[in-house]
């Protein structure tokens, strides 16, 4: 019997569960999916070992902290159905029913709404994971060789796991809310409404300006200060502070918008009065003014909320995108290997911190050395490996190669760059790059390389070379955007540098970012090369900073094989006359730096997508629910209205127009928060590359929109339903 009665009041009451039903079952298709990535990834034939069990533990300990967002999601949905049926839970107590009946009534009804989320949930989690799989093999840039069906049972149980949580809770605070709530206050939910407090106008018009002004402020420091990431030393801990200012300045100003909204709205309206007193604008206008003193809290919390969710998803994955994107120029060859030299500062800080006992061998380089020649090693352990203490030699798959020396600007023995970008910026009349503003980038200066050594690269790579006389420059520099920018503007104003007292014009009007790459790297390993004539370069006596070895394999060599072959080589201490004038720095492999950016690129994007797309939703439901309950409250208002002559549609744009202000005046002060943070961030990754929205994050934006589009669409037919239905009674107050 009281299985009987549950299914029917869930039937009856389906329109109240609505939200709460879309809700859950969207929790449950999200987690599902994601939390199966692991079995995507060797679907999509990506080899990479411990890559699965990686994402998998990530997005597994992610799921738990997003479970914890939706169980409070979840018990405010739940308070409105509550809300809802206060009245029908008194009547049941009324006609003799215990209340230990109307609890399992309850949980009856919990557990029918729940299984019936849990299920629809797990049947569109199924498909949408065998679609994530190709989106997985397009992250990871792989093919699927043979797909099939698949269904994890680790991703079954976590999202069971965590849905029970979820329904233990609600269950828990709705049995509560019943054993310790009154008969009469059942009885009379219904009547009693929210009680309303109206601010006077003018000092909400005075907090929202002081919003205003907090945000604008907080605007301009960041645009003008930027994120404290480029700051170095004592620098970084003031930009720190300054940051957390700006910060606070944004989070107040943020609430202090919502808090002073009410009486901007009616004072603005009130001004307004053709519009203020046409239809039911006047209704409108209070009933806004009268429900946003309750909830601008929660409209500042959920402002705040999908500014970090679109800001996430839009930086996390464009950033990836450009890094990808500027791989091919990043990586010039198949392996390089950097020789760092010792300098007087590099050679102090070594012997004191990092090697004392070998100090008396270690010398400053005066002279760079041959790599190729000396890049010999013996195979060190790995897994075992049965070919350890095999002697390797860079000859054994060597086909073209070229050693890049990079010198500092300045002569042996002397002190401060000849040539730095932040002078190269006062000639022009330019601002220092804000990625160089707090570094040590004028303290280094530009690199100096050989063209002799720039020109072979070229070749290599397959370019002409240029023509760099003796009295001439080329400058390089393998980042692009801002710093290559920079460069270009330079050489094409015709400026001149001068070097070891001699004065040297610009070879091209162009700087070079294709060919300038110096070894390979997953960021860029040149930030500013100055390129000379061997001739002039020799008689400068510069101080030598380091070489890379950049070399490509033989023609018709497998490259995984030749990759195997000398990637676990420990290389012999390099030494001229007994003396060790250097150290063995990165060694990179194009391939290895290719597998791990494409596993940079799925993570991020997973992480941002999985977090994003929760928050938005955790975001719109709320709202929805909040709208909701001030539908039903306001049920007697939309009432009297019908009973003195307003028509439904004028009843049903009053409500349109307040849900519309609910919803989008929280979603454009996140929007305004996140196009001001990324126009920060675009700045800043614009020395790498151009940074684009498009593509995979314009559509996930758009997926993130329209998710919470749907809410507020699901919010209104819901609203105007029950609007219906108030109009529809009848009977006395």
């Amino acid at each position: 019997m009281l299985c009987k009665l549950a299914w029917g009041n869930v039937r009856r009451a389906g329109r109240d569960y609505l939200v709460y039903l879309l809700t859950l079952t969207l929790g449950v298709t999200v987690f599902y999916a994601f939390n199966t990535v692991s079995m995507q990834v060797d679907i999509a034939g990506i080899k990479e070992e411990g890559l699965s069990e990686l994402m998998g533990s990530m997005l597994g300990y992610l799921t738990y902290f997003l479970a914890g967002v939706m169980a409070f999601l979840m018990v405010y949905a739940n308070n409105f159905i509550m809300k809802r049926r206060k009245k029908e839970f008194g009547l049941y107590q009324v006609l003799g029913m215990g209340r230990g009946r109307v609890a399992t009534i309850m949980a009856l009804e919990t557990v029918i709404v729940s299984v019936g989320a849990f299920v629809a949930g797990i049947v569109l989690g199924v498909g949408l994971s065998q679609l994530m799989t190709f989106f997985t093999a397009s992250l990871f840039k792989t093919q699927i060789a043979n797909f099939h069906f698949f269904f994890s049972v680790h991703a079954f149980n976590l999202t069971l796991a965590c849905m029970l949580a979820m329904f233990v809770l609600t269950l828990l605070l709705n049995l509560r809310a019943v054993r310790r709530t009154k008969l009469i206050e059942l009885m009379g939910a219904e009547r009693r409404n929210e009680s309303i407090k109206t601010r006077n106008p003018w000092i909400a018009i005075a907090i929202f300006a002081v919003g205003a002004v907090l945000v604008g402020v907080a605007y301009y420091r960041l645009l003008r200060d930027g994120f404290p990431l480029t700051a170095t030393d004592t620098k970084l801990q003031e930009a720190m502070n300054q940051f957390g200012i700006t910060t606070a300045m944004v989070t107040v100003g943020t609430f202090a918008l919502f808090w002073g909204l009410s009486g901007m709205l009616i004072k603005l309206l009130q001004g307004l009065r053709s519009v203020y007193w046409r239809g039911l604008n006047m209704f409108t206008v209070r009933q806004l003014a009268a429900k946003v003193n309750t909830v601008c809290f929660s409209m500042g919390v959920i402002a705040m909320i999908l500014f970090l969710a679109i800001t996430s998803v839009t930086c996390g994955m464009s950033i990836a995108n450009v890094m990808n994107e500027n791989l091919e120029r990043y990586n010039p060859v198949d392996v390089s290997q950097t020789y760092v030299y010792y300098t007087p500062e590099t050679l102090d800080y070594y012997k004191e911190y990092v090697n004392p006992s070998e100090a008396d061998r270690m010398v400053l380089a005066d002279a760079t050395v041959d790599l190729y020649a000396a890049w010999h090693g013996e195979r060190k352990s790995a897994d075992n490996n049965d070919e350890t203490g095999k002697k390797v030699n860079i000859a054994d798959v060597a086909g073209e190669h070229v050693q890049i020396d990079s010198y500092l600007s300045y002569p042996l023995g002397g002190s401060g760059p000849s040539v730095a970008a932040g002078e190269m910026c006062k000639a022009m009349g330019e601002k220092l790059p804000k990625v160089l503003e707090g570094s040590n980038a004028d303290d280094m200066g530009l690199f100096v390389t050989p063209a002799s050594q720039y020109n072979k690269l070229r070749q290599m790579m397959g370019e002409e070379p240029v023509s760099i006389g003796r009295d001439q420059y080329v400058l390089t520099c393998d980042m692009g955007g801002e710093l290559g920018d920079l460069y270009t503007k330079y050489m094409a104003g015709g400026h001149t540098l001068t070097l070891g007292g001699h004065e040297l014009k610009p070879a091209t009007d162009k700087s070079d970012k294709d060919t300038a790459a110096i070894a390979n790297s997953g960021l860029g390993s040149n930030p500013g090369t100055v390129v000379v004539a061997d001739e002039l370069l020799s008689q400068l006596n510069l101080q030598p900073y380091a070489s890379n070895l950049l070399v490509n394999y033989k023609r018709g060599m497998d490259v995984a094989e030749a990759d195997e072959l000398i990637k676990y080589t420990m290389l012999d201490n390099l030494l001229v006359d007994g003396k060790e004038p250097g150290s063995w720095g990165v060694f990179m492999t194009r391939s290895e730096l290719y597998t791990q950016a494409a596993q940079m690129n799925g993570m991020i994007s997973y992480l941002a997508i999985y977090i994003g797309f929760v928050l938005v939703v955790a975001c719109a439901a709320i709202l929805s629910i909040q709208q909701l309950s001030n539908v039903a409250d306001g049920s007697r208002s939309y009432r009297v209205l019908a009973q003195i002559g307003c028509d439904d549609r004028q009843i049903r744009h009053s409500v349109m127009a307040q849900q519309a202000v609910f919803f989008l005046f929280p979603l454009a002060v996140g929007l305004a928060h996140s196009f001001v943070a990324l126009k920060v961030i675009i700045e800043l990754v614009s020395t790498f590359g151009n940074m684009s929205i498009g593509g995979t994050v314009g559509l996930t934006c758009a997926i993130f929109l329209a998710a919470y589009g749907g809410y507020f669409l699901v919010t209104y037919l819901m609203s105007t339903g029950m609007v219906r239905a108030a109009i529809a009674t009848r009977y006395s107050e």
